[in-house]
């Protein structure tokens, strides 16, 4: 009888098998999140930027608190504006989130231009095997932050909701696949037998 070497990974790997049925609900609950998120992505945006704004406003007061109790550390001053700035910030977030929003949705279409720019030259210079998907999605990406930039603001009331709702899709369909893959090892997996 031979015996096999201890691999801690294929023992977590047993373990994550076990519970395939709880990636396999997450992957499903978040696929039906996303598809309500794109459906209702006016009010996801809304949502979002409130959300955004009271995690904000909420981690500023805290950061004011911390200053005022660490009142003679030589930064104080640098520290207490900071907390200032991102209270303020999370409290206009709240009171205009519509506004928030279009902001966000600005910064994104300039990200995705700018990032995408430089992905399509740098891999078509460097021309790894497979390089022209890269060099799409480069393109791809720079299309889609013009569109943004041409539609705004209108751009900005549905945007954010629909790119949760689409990340949050993936997401779930990703989770799934890797469940339905758990259990199909966990229900073909082979027993071992000693040589």
């Amino acid at each position: 009888m031979r015996d096999l070497p201890y691999n801690p990974l294929s023992a977590g790997i047993e373990e994550i098998r076990q519970a395939w049925g709880w990636f396999l609900g997450l992957g499903i609950l978040l696929t039906i999140l996303g598809i309500a998120c794109v459906a209702f992505d006016e009010m996801t945006t809304s949502a979002t930027m409130l959300a955004f704004g009271w995690l904000l406003f909420i981690g500023g007061i805290f950061a004011l608190v911390q200053a005022l109790f660490s009142g003679t550390w030589s930064g104080f001053f640098l520290y207490l504006l900071s907390a200032l700035f991102r209270g303020f910030m999370g409290y206009l977030l709240i009171r205009y989130p519509a506004i928030g929003a279009e902001t966000v949705t600005l910064v994104l279409a300039a990200f995705l231009i700018v990032t995408g720019t430089f992905r399509a030259i740098g891999f078509g210079m460097a021309r790894f095997p497979q390089w022209g998907w890269a060099v799409f999605s480069g393109l791809l990406s720079v299309v889609l932050g013009i569109v943004l930039l041409v539609q705004m603001p209108a751009a900005s009331v549905w945007f954010i909701g629909f790119a949760i709702g689409v990340d949050l899709i993936f997401d779930g369909a990703a989770i799934t696949s890797f469940a339905t893959v758990l259990h199909r090892g966990l229900r073909d997996r082979p027993t071992l037998r000693a040589a």
